[in-house]
């Protein structure tokens, strides 16, 4: 399967994502050929170009596609990235998944025209997207374990979704390319067309989106995605914190370095791989109610228990015990359901990520200062 050729070069000056209107269908372009490279400009500026559509009663869907005849897209730009810090990777992490949130979350339905590479973030994207329609050309893959990270915008939890457990595994963790003949049998896209014929089937099927009522289109949406995946936004924080700790890892530095020097890879030999981060979620094997009783009771008070109990001598008390796992469990689920609002409370919340700087605040890179002091 041929591979993604290697683009770094800097983004023209004008606009990264080109806006045409053909009656109520809204179509964007990813504007960055030849390979339309994801940069945080790019991403600020097709958040708002969804944003704007979206939110624009004349338009009743929405189409993505790639500028030029390489690429819908092949991924973010390597360049951007091979010098970030752990909060400056989550900051990102983050805004490339807020984009693709707003996609999901559109009220519109959303046709991604894919053509060429789609690779890594540019995969990502369209998996967002409600609809995939792929040029018979297209190439698709999720190539981030060969630099040494994983995926970072959602392709972790809605590659997934899509195509199960098996096959993603397959994708994410050998980094191989599949053909859009290979994408369509997994179940991956809508339909594959020639190449030439790639626009006149995506208007097509927008037309046929068009016939039907507006209002029950966006409630079939979201009733089918949370039908699908009703945690998918838990997930993504779980994604973003393991993408992020990559950025403390040799594997990142050579491999990122070495792809933009245009030579192999050569990871270092970890016998000590996991380097006890207690980050890690293997380094941290505690089950639910575990972690429960760890946020609610301060070290020197544990579960209370009667007298002798550790040494099995002593009564047991059991109002005591129960009294204190229903607090744990309690207090459990309430951070669980605050998580869960801040969540669902998403649409504004993904926009606001997706519109801000990347830069990360002074309070996350603070706690990634931290963070290296401690570990040295």
């Amino acid at each position: 399967m041929e591979e993604a050729p290697i683009d770094v070069v800097e983004p023209e000056p004008g606009p990264l994502v080109l806006v045409e209107r053909r009656g109520p269908v809204g179509i964007l372009t990813l504007n960055n050929p030849p390979l339309n490279i994801l940069t945080a400009r790019l991403l600020e500026e097709l958040a708002s170009r969804v944003l704007e559509l979206s939110s624009d009663p004349s338009v009743r869907v929405l189409v993505i596609a790639g500028a030029g005849d390489r690429a819908f897209s092949g991924g973010a730009n390597i360049k951007d990235m091979v010098n970030m810090d752990r909060a400056e990777a989550r900051a990102f992490s983050m805004k490339g998944q807020a984009v693709a949130n707003l996609l999901e979350r559109s009220p519109l339905p959303v046709i991604a025209a894919v053509h060429g590479f789609c690779m890594g973030g540019g995969f990502e994207l369209s998996q967002a997207c409600d609809f995939i329609i792929a040029s018979d050309d297209t190439v698709f893959g999720q190539p981030e374990i060969k630099i040494g990270v994983i995926p970072g915008w959602g392709g972790s939890r809605r590659l997934t979704r899509a195509i199960g457990v098996v096959r993603a595994r397959r994708l994410i963790l050998t980094g191989e390319n599949v053909s859009a003949k290979t994408a369509l049998a997994w179940g991956m896209l809508d339909r594959v067309v020639r190449e030439s014929r790639l626009m006149d089937e995506v208007m097509a099927l927008a037309q046929q989106l068009l016939s039907k009522p507006a209002v029950a289109l966006a409630a079939a949406k979201y009733a089918v995605n949370q039908a699908a995946d009703p945690h998918r936004l838990l997930g993504l924080d779980y994604e973003r914190e393991l993408w992020g700790l990559m950025f403390e890892t040799d594997d990142q530095k050579e491999g990122m370095k070495a792809f933009l020097e245009k030579r192999p890879a050569e990871f270092p030999d970890h016998r000590d791989w996991t380097r006890r981060r207690p980050e890690f979620p293997w380094e941290r094997p505690g089950n639910p109610l575990e972690v429960a009783k760890e946020l609610v009771y301060e070290s020197e008070r544990d579960v209370p228990l009667g007298k002798d109990i550790a040494s099995g001598t002593g009564p047991f008390d059991m109002r005591a015990m129960a009294e204190a796992y229903r607090e744990a469990g309690l207090r459990a689920f309430q951070a669980f359901f605050a998580l869960m609002r801040n969540a669902t409370d998403s649409y504004r919340f993904w926009a606001q990520v997706a519109l801000q700087n990347s830069s990360p605040s002074p309070s996350e890179r603070a706690r990634s200062e931290d963070h290296r002091d401690t570990k040295s």
